[in-house]
């Protein structure tokens, strides 16, 4: 296994940055916290509609900033007028590569875009990242974006997300739902992806595929001791929010 599956294991990761009530989820600010806190960070990067890398969870804008639209459909000058939770400007992925700078470690989920190729997405953030000398590794819910990333990218630790619980909304409303659900339930296109970790739900656990799994574990989104207790019986590592594990 590679070097890099230290971080993944060794510290825990703050999930969207050390967010709280004053810093935004996903924001410079609780991108800061973390890095003051030692956490190495786990954060979303997706397309704008004029094919701008930005850092944002959510199809849509409206839980963080009252807007209605999807993030797909506006530009990235569309997006600087909006604040998250009415506070800080949504980062772009350049912003955010230069605020942390190589000072943590770097978990970047690969956001699920309708219409947008893994050659596409894996090709735009392998460039926006082809100087970047801190540590990082790569993991999606789509498979094909992490198998993507790894032909482009093979030395780095590249993973694939999953839940036991993902519904119709997850996949923009495809007739095929329930097989693409499966799919990501239990981890069946592994053997061709040949993902590096796996993350996965840690409520969903324990789960066959899972415990068979050879390489890292990662279990999200633990949000509490007791939550980090009960994962940790099944994983290498965690992703969390709302409190601070012990490092």
């Amino acid at each position: 296994m590679m070097a890099m599956e230290n971080f993944l294991t060794k510290t825990p990761i703050a999930h969207r940055g050390l967010h709280d009530k004053e810093k935004p989820e996903n924001s410079l600010p609780a991108f800061e916290a973390a890095i003051a806190c030692g956490f190495p960070i786990e954060t979303d990067v997706r397309f704008t509609k004029d094919k701008r890398l930005v850092i944002f969870h959510d199809d849509t804008l409206y839980r963080m900033t009252g807007d209605g639209r999807a993030v797909s459909d506006c530009t990235l000058e569309e997006l600087d007028a909006l604040l998250l939770d009415g506070k800080e400007r949504i980062p772009t992925f350049e912003d955010f590569l230069h605020c942390v700078a190589g000072r943590t470690p770097l978990l970047i989920e690969i956001k699920n875009m309708g219409g947008v190729k893994g050659e596409e997405i894996a090709s735009a953030l392998a460039h926006a990242l082809k100087d970047y000398t801190g540590e990082y590794a790569i993991q999606s819910f789509q498979p094909l974006y992490v198998k993507a990333y790894k032909k482009v990218c093979p030395n780095v630790m590249c993973g694939v997300l999953a839940t036991a619980q993902v519904g119709k909304d997850a996949f923009g409303g495809s007739p095929f739902w329930r097989i693409k659900a499966r799919i990501v339930k239990n981890l069946s296109l592994n053997f061709w992806v040949k993902p590096d970790f796996v993350s996965y739900c840690f409520a969903d656990l324990p789960r066959r595929k899972v415990t068979k799994f050879k390489g890292v574990k990662l279990g999200w989104t633990v949000r509490s001791r007791e939550d980090e207790a009960q994962a940790r019986k099944f994983v290498d590592g965690i992703i969390f929010e709302n409190y601070l594990p012990e490092i």
